[in-house]
């Protein structure tokens, strides 16, 4: 029996997500551009598919535009944003422990000439909204803010940020909300922001599908030019049955969100307390508030071997973040850790059906790994 542990890496997909993919592969595969009933119906669909998520986001329909994933909107955001704002100036804002899908693009326009300021975390994992003020200057164009990190849990201070960069500046303000959709409760204009990015298979949709909302009024770059689908700023058949298994994903989880998040909430209490209590030396990393992630550190230990000690036993978690490949991650050193607490760290992440076995069992392997490694180490 597999015990599944990295939610934050990705989700499985429920039997009812499937069958809504399922149909519109093999009965309702019209192309929506096509004119005659199937197709027709497809465009009519694809809407009524855009209303749900866009409901659940709490924004409008035509604000939604659907991508392949997160990283292809926080591409987006950020091309598109500077392009806008090319007259203003060449200056970005950014935190040091973004994902890679928002740092790689800012460190692309900082090798074309764009200027990027990097706001770093304190040792809790926060950041600090006077940095933020004191880096804000007429010419900054784009200020891009994550609202949940995806390897401390934090949650930042967005909507904040969002009022004082827009009262100070002309600058838009992004956000990469994937690991924060159906988490934390927000909308896109509770937040205050322009830029929002969602990725469906953080939330039990298949991979391969995400969105970006842009805010009304804002005359967007188009991502891919073509045949004019998604109102011209991202041409290309629509990913139909990606697009339905989305929706059904949200339906489902927008349905049952507070009672996900206390379960979350209370499991991730209940975690600390258990990996504390049963397994000596271990510590939380940074104080993060969301539900679902949990950064902990075994000093002494070296995270990759944990992994794999806790793999061979059928517990799946990661290192860090699952995008890192075996390299420290980035977001773990800006709470610049001491080494020995920096090579042992850990990402738990749940969901709405993570069980207390489950976590038990998480105890006992580190347990193990902690006797056995220990004695290979001594």
């Amino acid at each position: 029996h597999m015990i599944y542990l990295d939610h934050a890496a990705t989700t499985p997909v429920p039997r009812a997500v499937v069958d809504a993919m399922y149909e519109v592969l093999t009965e309702q595969f019209g192309n929506p551009s096509s004119q005659y009933p199937l197709g027709l119906e497809m465009k009519r669909r694809v809407e009524s598919w855009r209303r749900t998520i866009a409901g659940a986001l709490g924004c409008d329909a035509r604000q939604l535009f659907f991508t392949s994933c997160g990283t292809e909107g926080d591409n987006w955001a950020i091309q598109g944003a500077v392009e806008l704002g090319r007259r203003t100036g060449k200056h970005i804002i950014t935190t040091a422990y973004e994902h890679a899908a928002v740092l790689e693009p800012c460190k692309v326009l900082e090798r074309q000439g764009d200027e990027v300021t990097y706001l770093q975390p304190d040792r809790a994992g926060n950041i600090s909204l006077d940095d933020l003020e004191a880096a804000l200057r007429p010419d900054t164009v784009l200020v891009s803010m994550m609202l949940v990190n995806n390897e401390l849990g934090t949650v930042l201070p967005v909507a904040q940020a969002a009022r004082l960069v827009h009262q100070k500046t002309k600058a838009l303000v992004h956000c990469d909300a994937v690991q924060g959709f159906l988490k934390v409760p927000f909308t896109p204009k509770e937040l205050g922001v322009d830029l929002l990015t969602v990725s469906g298979h953080k939330i039990h949709a298949p991979k391969g599908v995400g969105a970006l909302y842009i805010r009304g009024g804002l005359k967007f770059p188009p991502m891919i030019r073509g045949g004019g689908q998604e109102s011209g700023l991202r041409s290309g058949t629509e990913a139909t049955a990606q697009i339905a298994a989305f929706a059904a994903a949200v339906e489902a989880g927008a349905a049952s969100l507070e009672g996900d998040m206390a379960h979350m909430a209370a499991l991730k209490e209940e975690t600390l307390a258990r990996l504390t209590a049963q397994v000596p030396g271990l510590k939380r990393v940074g104080e993060g508030t969301a539900p679902h992630i949990l950064a902990v550190t075994l000093p002494g230990y070296k995270s990759e071997v944990i992994v794999r000690f806790l793999s061979d036993r059928g517990i799946c978690l990661s290192s860090g973040s699952a995008c890192h490949k075996g390299k420290p991650s980035h977001v773990y050193a800006a709470l610049k850790l001491p080494k020995k607490e920096l090579d042992g760290v850990l990402r738990i992440s749940f969901s709405y059906d993570t069980t207390l076995e489950d976590v038990q069992a998480l105890a006992e392997g580190l347990k193990a790994a902690q006797e056995q490694l220990f004695t290979s180490l001594s």
